[in-house]
């Protein structure tokens, strides 16, 4: 299993599993941000289709080289934080409890956590082609109190997810009832 520091680690606590997003997501932006770059070499193909002379004017070609590095970085920028953004949201289920570690932003973390026995409710939710036929989806994880549900979204195959944590959640019920 992978060399990870449990932040809080519980007495003879083990990681069961440590999941992250569909890979499929990371594509789906990396598609989208292709996209974003081939969208400026067809306006400056069709501009200079219309009027050569922009490339030449005191104005313009200042204009032109400040707007395409600032459109360079934006893409470098969205590029970096949709990478981050996906390897650093993961969630670790434990032999004993749930951690949820959220990105939320360059300089902001959430880290939550949730005990296998407070679980009173596990669904998985698949909804769409692409999730359908790439195995991905979300995990709902329910508790009575008054916290609102743990989401683990579009995470590979939820159902094993979703059948993994009820297992857990049960053995852990079963520890916790008096002989």
């Amino acid at each position: 299993m992978l060399k990870y520091s449990l932040p809080g680690k519980l007495p003879n606590e083990k990681i069961i599993k440590i999941i992250r997003r569909d890979g499929f997501i990371l594509f789906k932006k990396m598609i989208f941000i292709a996209g974003l770059v081939i969208l400026p070499a067809a306006a400056v193909f069709l501009f200079l289709n219309f009027n050569q002379n922009l490339l030449y004017g005191p104005f313009s070609y200042p204009l032109i080289i400040l707007s395409v590095s600032g459109y360079g970085l934006f893409i470098c920028l969205f590029s970096f934080f949709s990478f981050i953004d996906y390897h650093l949201d993961i969630w670790i289920i434990t032999s004993e409890r749930i951690i949820d570690v959220r990105q939320e932003g360059f300089f902001s973390r959430v880290v939550s956590e949730l005990k296998l026995f407070q679980i009173q409710d596990v669904t998985s939710e698949q909804h769409g082609f692409f999730k359908f036929i790439f195995k991905y989806g979300d995990v709902h994880v329910q508790t009575a109190g008054e916290t609102q549900r743990f989401i683990f979204k579009e995470i590979p195959h939820p159902e094993i997810v979703r059948d993994t944590i009820i297992k857990l959640a049960e053995q852990k019920r079963h520890e916790k009832k008096p002989a």
